[in-house]
């Protein structure tokens, strides 16, 4: 939920020791920023690749290993261009919870997600318990 008013973050703003409540104006917009810094850091390296690397990619070598060479570069270019796009998205998406007044919240249990979390995976939406039985489960019916 937006707010009127701007909330400043301090320069020396440190949301593991923000004693105020859990996910209040400041650490919100604190972490916003952190979003919006990551996303648009993220947009700047694709645009670089997209100008530089993929239009410049010569995939008609005349020598195999090189054609072979280029096309594995350009795959793994395109990859990384691909899990970035959907980075972004989680990005748009952690946004939005901030906007919404769930981000640092649980998906699945509604409890707080916790700073450190957080600080280390900004686009998170479970909480680390929840990550653990989610990836679990995951192990158990890949295994079956």
């Amino acid at each position: 939920m937006p707010t009127e008013k701007s909330v400043v973050v301090p320069t020396d703003y440190n949301p593991a020791k923000d004693k105020k409540a859990y996910m209040n104006p400041i650490m919100l917009e604190y972490f916003r920023m952190k979003l919006i810094d990551w996303k648009s850091e993220l947009i700047r390296e694709s645009s670089g690749t997209i100008h530089n690397t993929l239009q410049e990619t010569e995939l008609q070598q005349p020598d195999l290993a090189d054609r072979a060479s280029a096309e594995t570069d350009h795959a793994l270019e395109l990859r990384t261009r691909d899990r970035e796009r959907k980075l972004i998205s989680k990005i748009n998406e952690a946004l939005m919870r901030i906007d919404d007044g769930e981000y640092g919240f649980c998906e699945e249990t509604g409890e707080p997600i916790g700073v450190a979390r957080l600080e280390a995976r900004p686009v998170a939406t479970l909480s680390l318990e929840a990550q653990e039985r989610h990836e679990k489960m995951e192990r158990t019916h890949r295994e079956e």
